[in-house]
This record gives structure tokens, sequence and C-alpha cells, in this order.
């Protein structure tokens, strides 16, 4: 029998170390939703407002862009296209004052549209490596000092992205491997494009992270017509019951695959029963307490998914399904054992929902007509929103509150705010062109 003194000790020691991992996630937000894959931070000590009077510093970037800002201790990097030259660029700036450490050229490729452009996928680090990728299908790896090991395109080895707003998935990296997902139509989605051999396939990719070479690629079918094919959402991995999966979303369904094979292992879908030809999605999923939360496009009823099962488990594993939420692009944040689902079109809405039951809690309603892409972020008691325009709000985390607005001007802004312990990142301006740093 362990004595009472041994017990206690052993427990304040596991206890520490949770707190020390808490303390080194608040101090890092690796890949686009953040150290938990689902907009939420333990970062404390973090701003009410994102003005002049909290603005540690502010630069103009050397590019536009969509993606989060990714930080790592004293790093910041992001994705940038530079529109002049068509450079698709790979960004480190120092989290101090946001001077440009290095930056590296990765491939060429302009294209622009009012939703995104080709630097609109996120960079992703671990702290030994970080990974660029762009809509042109370029993927590079570098080490922290900018030293490049490794690049291949994607597109030039698997084909076209046949995706109709210019492919913005963003990549993910977990347990030792970065996972790339390409969904997208059979044909190419312009009139008259050539097209030559087989129809073009989904799939699910995992690479060797160090190496850059394939590990495997599972092919993913689905029924959807046209449009309803394509998805800009990011894959998500979630481990329930011991087990870790890789979650995806697009052509009219979700996917759970195993994360060391790429093997399906179940789906749910049943939202585009009239197989609508233009239902693309955005969002990605979200999960916690053995629940997928999906966010069908185009005004489409939030449902929550019971994890596990196998097959086809849409007519038995749907746990609920709230037609009063819906989320067109912004994917919902966990945070506080809550769901806030963010609706950025009409009305412009936050609603704190009850994970289990689909009930919302409270809502808050933001005002302006710029409607709102990017997601939501939870952190320190606080939510951090922002709209295309520039306008940033911070929302309380705990009741119906705007603690406060305020603008950064600019348009087409979709980056989702970054938060670390201490400091709150925004890429604002011109399309992504200028990012923020508050304190």
């Amino acid at each position: 029998m362990i004595p009472s003194t041994l017990r206690n000790l052993g427990l304040a020691g596991l206890l520490m170390f949770g707190m020390a991992i808490s303390v080194a996630r608040a101090d890092k937000w690796p890949q686009w939703r953040g150290p938990n894959f689902n907009g939420s931070s333990a970062a404390k000590g973090l701003p009410e407002k994102l003005d002049s009077s909290t603005q540690a510093w502010a630069v103009d970037l050397p590019g536009t862009g969509s993606g989060t800002p990714i930080v790592w201790q004293d790093r910041i990097f992001l994705t940038c296209l530079d529109q002049k030259s068509s450079k698709l660029l790979a960004v480190c700036l120092s989290r101090k004052d946001g001077s440009v450490l290095w930056s590296k050229q990765v491939g060429l490729g302009y294209q622009k549209n009012d939703r995104n452009d080709t630097a609109s996928p996120s960079a992703i680090t671990d702290g030994k490596l970080v990974w660029f990728y762009y809509g042109t299908g370029d993927l590079a790896a570098f080490d922290l000092d900018g030293n490049q090991k490794w690049a291949r395109n994607i597109q030039k080895e698997y084909g076209p992205f046949n995706i109709q707003w210019i492919y913005a998935s963003s990549p993910l990296f977990y347990d030792g491997k970065l996972y790339l997902q390409v969904l997208q139509r059979d044909v190419p989605p312009r009139r008259g494009a050539a097209t030559s051999g087989p129809p073009a396939e989904s799939y699910l990719l995992a690479l060797d992270p160090v190496t850059g070479k394939d590990l495997w690629r599972q092919t993913r079918p689905n029924e959807a017509v046209a449009e309803s094919k394509e998805s800009y959402a990011t894959p998500i991995p979630y481990t329930n019951d011991g087990h870790t999966e890789i979650l995806l979303i697009g052509g009219d369904c979700v996917t759970a695959h195993d994360s060391q094979t790429g093997k399906e292992l179940w789906r749910c879908g049943g939202w585009n029963p009239r197989k609508m030809n233009s239902w693309r999605v955005v969002s990605s999923v979200v999960a916690t307490e053995g629940l997928v939360f999906a966010c069908p496009p185009k005004g489409g009823a939030v449902f929550a998914i019971k994890d596990g099962g196998s097959g086809d488990v849409t007519a038995t594993n749907v746990a609920w399904k709230n037609p009063d939420l819906s989320s067109d692009a912004a994917v919902p944040l966990v945070y506080k054992d809550h769901l806030y689902v963010l609706n950025g079109d009409r009305p412009k809405t936050l609603y704190c929902v009850d994970p289990k039951t689909g009930k919302v809690s409270w809502s808050v309603t933001m005002d302006g007509r710029s409607v709102l892409r990017s997601s939501p972020t939870g952190a320190d008691n606080k939510i951090y929103v922002m709209n295309e325009a520039g306008d940033a709000w911070v929302l309380s985390a705990d009741e119906s509150k705007i603690l406060s607005k305020s603008s950064l001007g600019g348009k087409n802004n979709h980056a989702t705010i970054a938060v670390v312990d201490g400091q709150v990142f925004v890429r604002a301006g011109e399309s992504g062109a200028k990012l923020y740093a508050f304190k």
C-alpha cells in the first residue's frame, strides 16, 4: 500500500506536470485552430480592447493572405502572397517587435478573389520545423532559422485542384504526421477547361513531416455533385476512447479516418438530400465529449454527431440538430465546456450552446454591415472575433456582453485571431496585409 504522503506527492507532481503543459501550450499558437484544435487556449493576461491603448506594435507584411498568425515562443510565422511579383512567401517575424527575421520564396502563383487568395492556408510548426502550404499546391518545410528542408507541389504530383474559389485548406500536424485534404470536384469547375484521363479523386494525404515523403494516400469518395464536392475546411484530429481519428467535412458528409492508415471508419451526412449543386463547405468540424459538431452550408442547421460506429451512421448517430444555429464559414469554438457558434451573416450573432443538447444558453449580436468570416478565438474568459472590414470585438465568454469594439480597417479580412500568454495577434488591413500585436 502506498503511504498517503507519497500519494500526495505523486498527486502534486501530476498537478505540476499538468500545469507545466498548460503553461507551455499557452505560450504557443502552433496551428490554425490553436493548441487544442478547437479555437481555445489557456493563455492569460489578454487585453479587453484591441485599440491604440493596448497596441504593442503594428507592421506591414510583405504580402496579403488569410492565414492565421502562427506563434511559437519568440517567433511568428505567416503565409503571404506578394501581389506585385506573384511570389508565395514563407515569412518569420519577431514576436517582440514584428520585424522580419526571414522571408523565403516557396513558389509563384497569383490568384485572388473577394474570399481568399493563394496564401489562405495557415502555416504550422512543432517548434523544430515549420511547414508552409499554398493554394497552388506548393508545400515546403523550413527549420526555425529559415533553412529549407524539403519542398514539393501537390498539384503537380496528384493533379490540379478542381476548386472554384481557390484551394484554401490548411494542413494538420498531429502525432508525428502531416495531413493534407483535397476534397474537390471530379472535373474542372470552369467550362471549356481541358480534361483527360479518369475523373479526379478526393483524398486525404499523410506525409512524413521530416522528409516530406508520402506515408499513405486515402481516397475519399462521395455522392455530392458539382461544387457541393468542394471543401475549404481543414482536417481536425480527435481522440475518443483511446482511438484517434482524423475528421473531414465536405462532399455532403462528415467522415472519420483512422489516423494511422487513413481508413474510413464512419460517415454522416443528410444535410443535402436534394443534391443541390452549390453547397460547398467552408467550416471545419470541431469535437468534444464524444460529439462531433458540423456546420452545413447555406444556412443549414448545426448538428452534433455521436462519435463511433461503422459505415454510414446518418440514421443512428445524430445526437441533436438545432435549426436556429448556422455558420456558413466560421468554425465553432469549444471553450469552458461550452460550444460557441458564430453566425457571421444575418443576424451577426455569437451563440453560447450546451454541447450535449444543442440548446442556446445566451447570445450576443454584433452591429455593422460587413460579414464575419474568421473563426472565434477563446481564452482568458474572452472571445475574439473580427469581420471582413477589420472591426474587432472582444466578448465575454460567460454572458451576453460586448467588452469592446474597435476598427483596424481594411477589407476582405478573413484571418482568425491568435492568442498567447499576454498577447493577441490580429492580421487585418487590405486582405490581411498588416499584423497587429496587442497586450
